[in-house]
């Protein structure tokens, strides 16, 4: 059985985060030797010296500002072969609409960007009215996708629009000369796109239950998105998700069942959602979907469950050798919020955890996404961001947790 090492296990403080952290962290991370990254909802860090000391990164300041300033969700990630940085950043809306920022760094450090904004009217006029939220990020061998939601902010407001998916040359990107495809997509929302994808990128989503609907669009360019269904075991995602830790705080009180993470190792996709407790599952767990991309078949269903801890908000990443990395929390059963990464090891699971909270969430909220990248430019091991509640319950406790781990056979 394969043994998962951490070889690093850093708690960010404060003068990291400049005190912005909040129970719906969403963290990223992305190693490049000893070149660190790190984002949480309202700030970043950067380390230079592998992880020893860490610098505050102000991303309502960093770069200059846009719509109605900086707001909250990022992403940031490395590319190995051009030493490529990347940072997506979503901005707060003005006049009912907003922008999102691709950033990029040719550097070989997370600074000195240069950046081009997305807007939707831009776009398309007949979007003046929409706003951007809840992306996500990979690349293939040589191009970088970006999906967003797209929400209506006139009555009612919130209300999920459609989808896009961006296809970007990453050597225009290196070049600053910007070009790129995108996508509607109207069935379906919160894509999440594939760690390990090399010549085509595959994407994942579910409406409601079953099936979950499997995009592809090879990176060729002008090529043609496609997809199939695919229908596994039936699982729940009815509301409200109960795990309570033991000072009786629910930690799922916000979660949902949007996929969280997906990766493509060959002619195998893999997706990760968080499903609700049914039959046989008394606990929230991770419902898990392997499927041949050729066949469109079914392999095999690895899911992460426990009859007394719940798990959730998986995020995962294949490394050089196609061993798939893990990231995500479990709770409940007398634990806090606890976070825990992992490796596939002949189709089984084998986990370790990282850190610990001390409280629950007071306000029942925690999420909603990880991150789960390989560490470059060697690709073997994998780099995980998390996070904990330590000596509180409010949003001032919450300690990001950076993780770098490995696997011995």
């Amino acid at each position: 059985m394969a043994q998962v090492n951490l070889a690093q296990n850093i708690g960010l403080d404060a003068a990291t985060t400049g005190g912005s952290t909040g129970l719906i962290h969403e963290p990223t991370a992305a190693a490049f030797n000893d070149e660190l990254y790190y984002t949480g909802n309202w700030f970043a860090g950067h380390s230079s010296d592998g992880g020893t000391t860490w610098a505050h990164v102000d991303p309502y300041t960093a770069l200059p500002s846009a719509a109605g300033g900086f707001c909250c969700d990022q992403v940031t990630l490395h590319e190995r072969n051009r030493n490529l940085w990347l940072w997506v950043l979503q901005y707060s809306k003005a006049g009912g609409t907003n922008v999102f920022r691709l950033a990029a760094s040719t550097s070989g450090r997370p600074a000195g960007w240069f950046y081009w904004d997305f807007s939707p009217a831009a776009l398309n006029p007949a979007w003046a009215n929409l706003w951007f939220d809840y992306p996500d990020a990979a690349t293939t061998n040589d191009h970088l996708y970006i999906t967003y939601n797209m929400f209506d902010n006139t009555a009612p407001k919130n209300r999920l629009i459609q989808s896009l998916v961006f296809k970007l040359p990453l050597d225009g990107i290196v070049n600053r000369n910007l070009q790129y495809e995108y996508y509607v997509i109207n069935t379906h929302g919160s894509l999440r796109l594939t760690r390990g994808a090399t010549s085509d990128m595959f994407f994942g989503s579910h409406q409601t239950i079953n099936p979950l609907r499997v995009f592809q669009w090879p990176d060729a360019a002008g090529s043609r998105l496609s997809y199939f269904d695919v229908t596994g075991a039936n699982w729940s995602a009815t509301d409200p998700y109960t795990s309570q830790a033991p000072d009786g705080a629910n930690w799922l009180g916000r979660i949902d069942s949007r996929t969280t993470g997906a990766w493509v190792v060959g002619s195998q996709a893999g997706f990760l959602w968080t499903a609700n407790s049914s039959a046989g599952r008394p606990q929230p767990y991770v419902k898990a979907l392997v499927v041949d991309t050729g066949t469109q078949a079914i392999v095999s269903q690895p899911d992460i469950w426990d009859n007394n801890v719940a798990w959730a908000y998986p995020a995962v990443c294949p490394n050089v050798n196609g061993v798939v990395g893990l990231s995500l929390f479990y709770g409940g059963g007398g634990n806090y919020p606890t976070h825990a990464v992992g490796v596939m090891d002949a189709g089984a699971w084998v986990l370790a955890g990282t850190v610990a909270s001390t409280n629950g969430p007071t306000d029942s909220t925690w999420g909603d996404y990880l991150s789960c990248e390989t560490v470059d430019p060697n690709g073997d091991e994998w780099v995980a961001s998390g996070y904990s509640l330590q000596g509180g319950n409010t949003r001032q406790f919450i300690r990001p947790q950076y993780v770098r781990f490995g696997v011995t056979p």
